[in-house]
């Protein structure tokens, strides 16, 4: 293949037939030929500089070819652009866009699609202004009135608008207005085109611009808005479907447009939300969501409640075609395939004030992923996973934490008419239920005696009626927790028997909705009949732990783990039954559940603490851990999730588990050493890097470390621990520095001694996560290091003077951008690191307190009662001793501060704060210390009386 000159290029008969033919036996289905090397071939072509204007050629000239070789010449094109366009010559990409335009008009619409997919990625490459001609030939084509041209452009267009849709929002030279502004009415008028592809490819791109929002848009809303109506019932399931998307959005980010409209919006969505298309029905059910979320007045939607429940219940049963019934028959002896294994993600540690992050409750986030992947069954293809039944359930369940116990009523109709509907072999009188239901007054009494109905009937043909009412009843037991109250005793016993269901379905989706009334049923165990339904659930769900089913496993195991978060210390006297179904589970699970099963172990360690340090459970615990533990490999993905169980088990069993410790702890070493090795060269490794290795390595160090106590130095003496570490430490993955600093805090607490040699170099890049343009994108890894920090001035005191300075020029801005960072944790532990800095190196700091002064104490006065603050409160008082004047300016806010302890239980130190007080009132004489004190309020002047000023 020759390379002529750019300015006169034509291609040559040879090169055109070789690609042509290499493409053509490249997606032939019946080619014998070998496809990686035609693809091998092809790439060494792509060498040429010339080789894209050829695949470009194809695509728009090759008549005599057939579209499915026009079209992979295409798809190959883009491909390469991605990588080689910046770097062609100006000539040849001028050459592939002036064959690219014509294209827009092509007579066959798979031509057209390719371009449109070319154009979107040029774009993205080059800006809007790298092609003046792209905008002027899309509008031509727009206003063309040719069906084809119009189509083209539009595809173009729509892609354009997903992908890059800021580029249209933009100022380009030599125009009047932003492009989104001269395209937008256009798209408008294809509102009303009789063509449904021009109508759903305008929608869409409109679409793409709410969350963005540019000022075209804005300023064109009633039209766009008016656009929607028109297009509300449109015959197209495609359209209507973008219509409801629409609408979703806008409620999400600018519900003041629909407000004038919002009582018409709302009655159309729940019509939609009826849809005999399911796609187009789940768009319109996500308003529901979407609405909550956006915080919006609940009495806009609560005269729509008796219409909008039944359908959202109704929804909610299986459909006939629903993956999830063919794979709820999977027997457990059937093995997991690779796409069955869902992606992992390891949590890093956080130390530090309550290990709290943004004030995230970790246990209700727990709460919420078990739900969304047993009730939702989320998985990694979003897509595939949601559906209506789901999103239904959903929206009930956001719906009940919005309206509470008010929803309850809309229920009954529902329910009442499916009793009257379910098999006639059930065994009740029906005609008399209703009628008890109709008189009952109190809702949850009659939510009961539907429910108790419902779940009466037996038919197989009905069980998708039953399952349907199971999660019903587990969607709202969050929000209407105050309603169902007084019966869920019944509920749980209605609930029991539906374990050991017949149908794989129902038994995991009772499993799910037994779980939510978990806090209720530990609750209530402290009596005799309470404990006696609580050991009912229990054996209950560890019998369907060890089901022959892999759905309802999953959903045992989850069920289980949450049961035990709530039980907590309570299971002890039931640890050997529990370990014993735990560990048979282990023993036959396939891998993707076996991951859930080291999660409820990891649970379980977490629960009942100490108690699991006996011999006879170790017995049942430890062996087959140990042994998996040594089948794995230090490269396979399955030991992660054994990492994590393992950090549980040493945390739980303290100095217990230096039985286990040694081949545990040099295990995580090599581990690191290994991966350490793959990130600089995989091909001598053997294996590709994975960070999780490293992060899951290093909490399970911590683990050790917190469980052996001092115990840990011998392990860490004999190791090179110190090197690996500071290499973490300084690593380019904020997870692997986050639980890095965790362990360098860690170690600092139990054996500094081995950090010494290279101490300065950990506080040095310890220091520097704390001053970082990315402080907010890092501030789990800020929180650690500078947690680390102050362990490590306690240990080292002098030794850390170097840097003290410099970690108060960071810590200070923190301190006095709480607001704005809106990270508990870090502020806290910002400081409670500035106090131990104050108290080891006083005449340092002391010099400067006056600008930290008032932020600090805000700050310190927000630290619950601990050892930490105790510390910080002595870093205080060893600064005023040394530079008494620097604090009186903010006196009120110290006094604020000290006022803030319940109980300080050092004496040593509540005398050091006495001294302090006693000292600024001997200073401040002639009534000043009385108009400091007049300053404070009465509780807090109370509160320093035991101070004794």
């Amino acid at each position: 293949m020759e390379t002529p000159a750019p300015a006169a290029w034509q291609p040559q008969e040879e090169g055109f037939k070789e690609i042509c033919g290499l493409l053509e036996q490249q997606i032939s289905p019946t080619s014998t030929a070998d496809k990686f090397q035609i693809w091998q071939q092809l790439q060494h072509l792509s060498q040429f500089p010339d080789f894209n204007n050829y695949l470009a050629f194809i695509l728009s000239r090759a008549e005599g070819k057939s579209v499915e070789i026009r079209q992979a010449a295409g798809l190959l094109l883009k491909n390469n652009l991605r990588n080689a366009y910046k770097t062609m010559t100006p000539a040849y990409q001028q050459y592939i866009k002036s064959e690219l335009l014509p294209c827009l008009g092509a007579a066959d619409r798979h031509i057209r699609s390719t371009v449109g997919t070319i154009i979107s990625v040029v774009v993205q490459l080059g800006g809007i202004m790298g092609w003046p001609e792209l905008l002027q030939a899309l509008i031509t084509c727009l206003d063309s009135n040719d069906l084809n041209h119009m189509e083209g452009a539009m595809d173009a267009l729509s892609k354009i608008c997903e992908d890059i849709p800021q580029v249209l929002d933009s100022d380009v030279p030599g125009l009047p207005d932003r492009p989104i502004k001269i395209i937008l009415p256009r798209l408008y008028q294809f509102f009303h085109s009789p063509h449904t592809s021009l109508k759903k490819l305008a929608l869409g791109s409109v679409n793409q611009y709410i969350m963005l929002m540019p000022a075209a848009l804005y300023a064109s809303m009633n039209q766009y808005l008016q656009g929607l109506f028109a297009l509300a019932n449109d015959q197209a399931a495609e359209v209507r479907k973008l219509v409801c998307s629409a609408f979703v959005q806008l409620i999400e980010v600018q519900p003041s447009f629909l407000e004038p409209h919002l009582r018409d919006v709302v009655e159309y969505i729940l019509q939609v939300n009826k849809d005999g298309d399911d796609e187009v029905a789940l768009e319109a059910c996500e308003f529901w969501s979407a609405y909550c979320d956006a915080q919006l007045p609940p009495e806009n939607l609560r005269g729509f409640l008796p219409r909008l429940i039944p359908v959202l219940v109704s929804n909610m049963a299986y459909a006939d075609d629903d993956e999830s019934l063919t794979e709820a028959e999977e027997d457990e002896s059937l093995p997991d395939r690779d796409q069955d294994l869902k992606p992992r993600f390891h949590t890093s540690r956080i130390h530090g004030s309550d290990s709290v992050e943004d004030d995230v409750s970790y246990e209700s986030l727990d709460m919420f992923i078990k739900f969304a992947s047993l009730v939702y069954d989320l998985d990694d293809d979003i897509v595939n996973a949601w559906n209506l039944r789901k999103c239904s359930a959903a929206a009930l369940d956001i719906l009940s934490n919005m309206f509470g116990d008010e929803i309850l009523p809309t229920l009954m109709p529902v329910v009442e008419e499916i009793i009257m509907y379910l098999d006639q072999a059930v065994d009740l009188d029906l005609a008399s239920l209703i009628h008890i239901v109709k008189e009952q007054r109190h809702i949850g009494n009659m939510l009961l005696l539907c429910l108790q109905a419902k779940l009466a009937a037996s038919g197989d043909e009905s069980w998708k009626d039953r399952e349907a009412a199971v999660l019903a009843l587990g969607a709202v037991a969050e929000g209407c927790i105050d309603g169902l109250y007084p019966h869920l005793s019944q509920m749980v016993e209605f609930l029991i028997p539906l374990l050991d269901d017949k149908f794989p379905l129902i038994r995991s989706i009772s499993c799910w909705t037994v779980s939510r009334f978990s806090k209720y049923i530990v609750q209530e165990s402290g009596h005799q009949k309470g404990y006696e339904q609580f050991d009912k659930v229990l054996m209950g769900l560890l019998r369907r732990i060890l089901d022959t089913n892999k759905r309802v496993q999953e959903a045992a195991c989850s069920a289980f783990a949450t049961l035990e978060e709530e039980a907590a210390e309570d299971l002890a006297p039931r640890l050997e039954i529990i370990l014993q179904h735990l560990m048979c589970a282990f023993g036959k699970y396939q891998r993707r559940n076996l991951r859930i099963v080291y999660d409820a172990i990891g649970t379980l360690a977490d629960a009942v603490g100490a108690e699991l340090n006996k011999p006879a459970y170790l017995k049942i615990l430890m062996p087959p851990l140990i042994a998996k533990w040594q089948q794995l490999s230090n490269s396979d993905k399955d030991i992660f999730p054994l990492l994590e169980c393992f950090t549980s088990i040493a945390q739980a069993l303290g100095t217990g588990f230096s039985q286990f410790a040694e081949p545990v702890f040099q295990r995580c070493i090599a581990i690191i050493q290994s991966q350490q090795l793959a990130k600089a060269d995989p091909v001598t490794a053997g294996f590709l890097y994975d960070k999780e290795f490293i992060v899951c390595s290093l909490d399970l160090l911590s683990g050790i470390v917190e469980s052996l106590g001092s115990g840990i130095e011998s392990l860490v003496s004999q190791s090179n621990l110190r090197d690996l570490l500071l290499q973490c430490c300084m690593d380019d993955v904020s997870d692997v520095r986050q639980s890095a600093f965790a362990l360098l805090g860690d170690l600092a607490r139990l054996c500094a001694v081995h950090l010494r040699p290279r101490l300065p170099e950990f506080l040095d890049i310890a220091a520097k996560q704390l001053n970082t343009p990315k402080l907010k994108e890092t501030i789990s890894v800020a929180n650690n290091a500078c947690w680390a920090i102050g362990e490590l001035a306690v240990k080292v005191h002098q030794e850390i003077s170097p840097i003290a300075i410099t970690v108060m020029s960071c810590l200070v801005p923190i301190l006095q951008h709480s607001e704005e960072l809106n990270n508990k944790s870090l502020v806290e532990n910002s400081a409670i690191t500035l106090g131990r800095l104050a108290w080891v190196c006083p005449e340092i700091l002391s010099p400067h307190m006056e600008h930290f002064m008032q932020s600090w104490c805000i700050a310190l006065s927000m630290i619950h009662d601990d050892i930490e603050k105790e510390d910080a409160f002595r870093g205080l008082c060893a600064m005023v001793r040394k530079n008494p004047s620097g604090a009186l300016s903010s006196l009120v806010f110290m006094c604020k501060a000290i006022a803030s302890w319940h109980e300080i239980r050092s004496e040593e130190l509540h005398n050091e704060v006495c001294q302090v007080l006693h000292g600024y009132k001997q200073m401040l004489r002639n009534g000043a210390w009385d108009q400091y004190m007049s300053a404070l309020e009465p509780p807090v002047k109370e509160k320093l009386l035991k101070y004794r000023v």
